[in-house]
């Protein structure tokens, strides 16, 4: 397939496209809202700032909540860095794809006047009205999300485009490969640079089309990443109300289908720890009633955590207490023993298993993690996690650690050191985005 007969089929979806925007709208009414820019159309202003949108000069894309979070670090170091490029928030542009994503951007801009708005879809015309609207002078992809229009467009714009933190699995790397292998070799070709996680993604991104001396391995900036100051007052907080002595584990960022397995094996946890609580937190705010409703089928005692609100203690006979709330995972977290991370028993590929690591928590997943297969790896060889085939495994592991606290805490403590040991990818990143940046300026 070539990059002409792509655009003609992505607007030959437009209804289909339009038809599923609906379809979403009908579980998130986020997702109702701001067709315009998904289309490339943009107000005088952005959303989110009075500045002028002609004036921006760093472009960050950031699909959703776990890319927008690793990607923090690297925002803050950029607007407060005084010493080698002085960026001003209003000159700074963050995109994202989902309504998720967008909200914690919103959040973050509470504190930057930074300009944000809906990346569009990669047909031609939203993707040049797009960069006629913010003429961007770089652009940053955070992770490998490959646009081959808007590459194309940038590349013909001499806007140099930069792909950071990128990992690809052997998974996407076969996907690419079969279907759109030319489309993948000419996004690669229109890219200026490519910092690459670990040296088994660099070597698939190479062999999907890009020039090696492109590049660079710079490690995963997800290690990199900042706990807020009070996290562990939060989680001590929170852990009173929710019952100091009883165990407590957490199930996070869990998908469609795997709600199911996650409270077979909490069933099989009250056979043998009969006061454990389970912290059930659902990765889409959508699922958050539809989960609420199968917990209540499956005759758990439940409390939501949207109706107790902060300062509600938790009964000591509720059994299930479902995180249905936004931006409060690292406190959820940090109030349990033990943290399944969601996404790995079934084939999504996981989710970011360095947030427990990182608040000390021995750390579960299941066999899909093709996401986080380096990290994972890590976190096995370092004895500071367990792999769970099925929801009898997972069951039997909590119940280990609920019952051995000692085993619990050394894991916790281990997993810890392995995020720390592997800091440092953001300085590193930084030196490549700056590089850029200043010969745009020259």
């Amino acid at each position: 397939m070539n990059r002409i007969t792509y655009s003609l089929l992505l607007y030959l979806l437009t209804p289909l496209i339009i038809v599923r925007l609906l379809w979403r709208g009908v579980k998130a009414r986020e997702y109702l809202s701001r067709w315009g820019e998904r289309f490339g159309v943009y107000g005088i202003y952005s959303a989110t700032s009075k500045a002028k949108q002609k004036s921006i000069k760093l472009w960050i894309h950031t699909v959703s909540v776990g890319e927008f979070i690793a990607t923090v670090p690297l925002l803050e170091h950029l607007l407060n860095d005084k010493s080698n490029y002085n960026l001003r928030a209003d000159e700074l542009l963050i995109t994202t794809t989902t309504p998720t994503g967008s909200a914690r951007v919103v959040e973050f801009l509470n504190r930057f006047s930074a300009h944000h708005v809906y990346l569009p879809y990669d047909q031609p015309g939203a993707v040049n009205r797009f960069l006629k609207n913010y003429q961007p002078l770089v652009g940053v992809i955070m992770e490998t999300e490959l646009w081959p229009n808007l590459f194309h467009s940038c590349a013909k714009r001499n806007i140099p485009v930069l792909l950071a933190n990128a990992r690809l699995s052997q998974r996407s790397q076969d996907g690419y490969k079969r279907w759109i292998p030319k489309l993948a070799y000419e996004s690669l070709q229109s890219v200026t640079s490519i910092m690459a996680q670990s040296q088994d993604d660099a070597k698939r991104i190479v062999a999907l089309g890009a020039d090696s001396e492109k590049v660079v391995i710079t490690g995963s900036i997800k290690f990199d990443m900042q706990l807020p100051d009070d996290i562990e007052a939060q989680g001590e907080k929170l852990r009173r109300e929710l019952g100091g002595e009883r165990p407590v584990w957490i199930a996070a960022s869990t998908r469609e289908g795997e709600d199911e397995q996650i409270l077979a094996a909490h069933k099989i946890i009250l056979d043998s720890v009969s006061d454990a609580l389970l912290i059930l937190v659902p990765r889409h705010p959508e699922r958050f009633n539809s989960v609420a409703k199968l917990v209540k089928k499956l005759e758990f005692k439940l409390q939501r955590r949207s109706i107790a609100g902060d300062n509600c203690s938790c009964a000591d006979d509720v059994q299930v207490y479902l995180g249905d709330t936004m931006g409060e995972l690292l406190q959820l977290y940090s109030a349990a023993d033990i943290a399944y991370v969601g996404g790995s028993l079934v084939a999504t590929g996981s989710h970011n298993m360095l947030e427990p690591a990182a608040l000390g928590k021995p750390v579960l997943f299941g066999p899909h993690r093709f996401n986080f297969a380096d990290i994972s790896k890590m976190l096995l060889e370092q004895e500071a996690a367990y792999e769970v085939l099925n929801h009898t495994e997972l069951a039997n592991r909590v119940i280990f650690l609920a019952q051995n606290s000692d085993t619990a805490c050394q894991m916790g403590e281990r997993g810890r050191l392995v995020v720390e040991k592997n800091r440092g990818a953001l300085k590193r990143l930084l030196v490549e985005v700056y590089k850029v940046l200043k010969l745009k300026l020259v």
